[in-house]
């Protein structure tokens, strides 16, 4: 059975209630819903359409540290 590959997601809600997710690992690969069940379901097949057009061998996932607000 193949490995599969992990990605860290960053999930965001706009101003209108939109909740967005992008996989910065893995450039133009964001997808947004009006719920999160939704969004999980569509960042997953986002992620297999990258991962198809890049044609990406197994990713190597890097250990998640965290996020931080910075105000400037």
């Amino acid at each position: 059975m193949r490995k599969k590959n992990e990605f860290n997601v960053v999930i965001e809600r706009d101003t209108e209630g939109f909740f967005i997710a992008s996989v910065p690992a893995l450039e133009g690969c964001h997808t947004q819903a009006k719920s999160l069940d939704v969004l999980m379901k569509r960042i997953r097949e986002a992620i297999e359409l990258c991962l198809e057009v890049e044609e990406h061998p197994f990713y190597e996932s890097p250990d998640f540290i965290g996020v931080q607000r910075v105000a400037v």
